[in-house]
């Protein structure tokens, strides 16, 4: 799932900026187009998400006149209808988890009497609450630094350097033309969605009921989360995935032990193998929802199962319909904008060639499906219009499950570190850190959990991290810095981890890869 912080940005967003006066906020109705010769504006960005708002940020840090078409939307999915809210759903369903289980809380001495209650309404109004906070948060900050709103949806008109506000069919100029569009949840066919009892990722925000039954169909970072929050509020939950192993996208050795940790200690069963070929939804209290599966390699019927909701989270496709991109002589594959490392945009996937002044990042590029990665994406775009060549290390960039216990990581999986080393020829290395050694995760009495380096023996380079293990999401940060850096496990042993601290069990880790014992 994808994680921003509004006030971040907004910070950062005041220390790059360039001094302005105070003077009135320019409308979109009354152009300055001084700085952009005989265009609007220097820069326009479609789409006003985390990679759109990065994008623009950085584009007035380098004083370069700004225009973003929100579509009504700031903030995107990632603050509207992703990880921030889901994040709140997960915070407090975390709470409600830990305060019924009475065995780990007499363990620390305490204990709680009567039952343990939650409002599900207050629950879904804390999610709520906290989009709408930091939606106005990006959209302060972009007004404070002078960025030009259009509120309509933005389409190219098949002439360079033009963008069709949808709503009103007025056209804007500008030197060059960031494409940010995001994505939307992808339904497979079969699947109908009435986002009450059968929804996507978009529904289940809302909150609307705590199903005593629910089916996710997929069991990747959307699906783990769900059912983390589903089951701490005292649902059962059958997955549904179309590959042979659950969490196929995790590092194997993770996704084994995540499984006896997420799956196998909660109300959670599985099926493997197998599509959810035809979901029909229910009435709730009164119809279940029907699901029937077929196998993944015959296609042959192999279980009908009938439940109290459905959420599909099968992935997401990106948002690029009706945007004029055919018009623009660009060609997409399921959606998917071709770029090159530059964030140019390419004509077609193969041998394409640059369209002079376009560029697209984020979800609609599909390199990396995260909003850090739009947002990195966007300020990379923005060096490369004014002059500065960049392009963005994606093997350095982190991920995270917000699960509890938390999986992170960055790099590649033990998998495909293995196909890359024999591929390219080097030597893969590997060292882990416990967390049932670290005195801090004992402290909290969350012992479960490991750190996994791997790393080229041969230069000493960190190659990738992976996590499970309570506040993995913020431990993966040091890792995420290293593989950026190319900074060895050699120097990385040598470095002093506060004590006791959590991060130890990245320092045994690191102390491991050279022979070294960690205290």
């Amino acid at each position: 799932m994808k994680l921003f912080i509004a006030t971040t940005l907004l910070s950062a967003a005041a220390a790059f900026s360039p001094a302005r006066t105070s003077t009135p906020l320019r409308s979109v109705t009354s152009l300055d187009a001084s700085k952009c010769g005989n265009f609007d504006f220097d820069v326009i960005i479609v789409g006003c998400g985390v990679g759109g708002h990065g994008a623009a940020l950085h584009s007035r840090a380098q004083d370069l006149t700004t225009a973003v078409f929100s579509g009504q939307d700031v903030g995107g999915t990632c603050v509207n209808r992703g990880c921030v809210p889901s994040k709140a759903l997960l915070a407090a369903s975390g709470r409600v988890r830990e305060m019924r289980d009475s065995a780990h809380l007499s363990e620390f001495g305490i204990e709680v009497e009567g039952e343990v209650k939650y409002d599900r309404a207050g629950v879904a109004g804390h999610a709520k609450q906290l989009a709408n906070k930091v939606k106005g948060n990006l959209e302060g900050s972009l007004v404070a630094l002078g960025v030009d709103i259009v509120d309509g949806r933005g389409v190219l008109t098949g002439t360079a350097h033009e963008v069709k506000d949808e709503n009103s069919g007025k056209v804007y100029t500008a030197k060059d033309i960031i494409l940010a569009p995001g994505s939307i949840p992808f339904v497979p066919p079969g699947v109908t969605v009435d986002e009450k009892t059968v929804y996507t990722s978009d529904g289940a925000l809302e909150l609307n009921s705590v199903p005593e039954w629910v089916a996710i169909v997929g069991s990747g970072y959307i699906g783990l989360e769900f059912s983390d929050v589903y089951t701490a509020l005292g649902s059962e939950v059958t997955f549904i995935e179309a590959l042979p192993n659950i969490m196929p996208t995790f590092d194997r050795e993770i996704a084994k032990l995540a499984e006896r940790l997420l799956i196998r200690e909660r109300p959670i069963d599985y099926r493997t193998g197998v599509f959810a070929s035809e979901v029909t939804p229910g009435i709730p209290g009164e119809k279940p929802v029907t699901i029937k599966m077929i196998d993944a390699n015959t296609k042959e019927h192999v279980e009908t199962l009938e439940v109290d909701a459905c959420m599909v989270a099968t992935g997401r496709v990106p948002n690029t319909q009706n945007m004029g991109l055919e018009d623009s002589g660009i060609e997409t594959q399921r959606g998917f904008v071709a770029v090159d490392e530059k964030m140019r945009v390419l004509t077609k996937h193969e041998d394409g060639e640059v369209v002079p002044n376009v560029w697209c990042i984020g979800d609609a590029n599909g390199k990396m499906m995260l909003a850090h990665a739009a947002s990195a994406q966007g300020i990379s775009a923005i060096e490369n219009i004014v002059g500065r060549e960049h392009a963005v290390n994606h093997d350095a960039i982190p991920a995270a499950c917000f699960t509890h216990p938390e999986i992170a990581m960055v790099g590649p999986t033990e998998e495909q570190a293995i196909e890359r080393a024999e591929k390219e020829g080097w030597t893969l290395g590997k060292s882990q850190g416990s967390f049932r050694a670290n005195s801090k995760a004992l402290a909290e009495l969350e012992g479960n959990g490991m750190a996994k380096v791997l790393y080229n023996k041969d230069t000493g380079k960190v190659v990738a991290v992976h996590i499970i293990g309570i506040h993995a999401a913020d431990l993966i940060q040091e890792c995420s810095n290293a593989v950026a850096a190319g900074t060895t496990v050699q120097e990385l042993s040598m470095m002093v981890h506060t004590h006791p601290t959590l991060c130890e069990v990245l320092d045994e880790a690191f102390k491991g890869a050279v022979g070294m014992s960690a205290h």
